[in-house]
């Protein structure tokens, strides 16, 4: 029958969807259980009990809320300038013809084999002489620096496709570079645009490395979670707490835009096949 899924594809997708389900709910069943009961496993059904107590302690012992709202912060600031630079920059690459144009990019694009512990020590060093430590602009900067490797490749093969016909039209019209960004290319290049705040959006907020190196004031919610554990006990149900409230919000958005997202990397303009 045309259309038919195979029983293969069904089981894979189950095994996988099982395998993705057990750890979140062990998680989920780990925060709302007594440690006494979690001590001796989670799955265990012989003597049930919950408590919100883990949910009490961590938002009393623990920043949290501010952490929420730093790392909100940061993500959201962070995905707006990379959606703003990243379509301005790969307009210019494939549209503009400027001096070491190729080798500029081929830079750019080579950071991607760049580790982001090389940058570290330099970073430091540097923020430190500009006294930008415990400054939001500490990371913000690298945030939009270092997605510019992935963000100008995956737009500028979005661009591949673009009609280039109505980039001589815009020119005939009176139109300059920054008015046929913002007029032609802009209105037509929303999904791989869309696409690449969704992947900046996850990646800022589920960032450890720089904002643990460089801020100290303000603390993320990954950074938070580090410091959830204790020295002498895991306490897995308060970690288990700041894993919630840390994942909830990167599914929700990657939810809501998922349509977008997987535009991203199908959407064509209007030129003709």
């Amino acid at each position: 029958m045309i259309g038919r899924v195979p029983w293969w594809t069904v089981i894979v997708v189950g095994v996988l969807a099982v395998c993705w389900v057990v750890p979140v709910l062990g998680i989920v069943l780990t925060s709302i259980r007594p440690p006494a009961d979690v001590a001796l496993g989670w799955w265990r059904l012989d003597n049930i009990r919950f408590t919100l107590d883990a949910w009490q302690r961590v938002w009393v012992e623990y920043p949290l809320a501010e952490s929420f709202f730093y790392t909100a912060l940061l993500a959201a600031l962070a995905t707006l300038g990379t959606m703003l630079l990243t379509p301005a920059a790969a307009y210019a690459f494939h549209f503009l013809k400027f001096r070491s144009r190729r080798l500029l990019l081929i830079i750019i694009i080579n950071a991607f084999v760049l580790p982001q512990q090389v940058v570290v020590i330099p970073l430091f060093t540097l923020w430190r002489d500009m006294k930008l430590i415990d400054n939001p602009l500490a990371v913000l900067i690298p945030y939009v620096g270092m997605s510019f490797a992935w963000s100008i490749f995956l737009v500028k093969n979005f661009l591949e496709d673009f009609p280039k016909e109505l980039i001589e039209a815009a020119k005939i019209d009176g139109c300059g570079p920054i008015k046929t960004l913002q007029h032609v290319v802009l209105p037509n290049a929303t999904s791989p645009i869309f696409a690449v705040g969704v992947l900046q959006f996850l990646w800022s907020w589920n960032a450890l490395l720089l904002p643990m190196l460089y801020l100290r004031s303000m603390v993320p919610l990954p950074v938070l979670l580090t410091k959830v554990s204790g020295t002498y006990e895991m306490n897995w149900d308060l970690r288990s707490v700041a894993a919630i409230v840390t994942t909830i919000v990167p599914l929700i958005v990657f939810v809501v835009f998922q349509r977008q997202f997987a535009a991203g990397s199908q959407t064509r303009t209007g030129a003709k096949e």
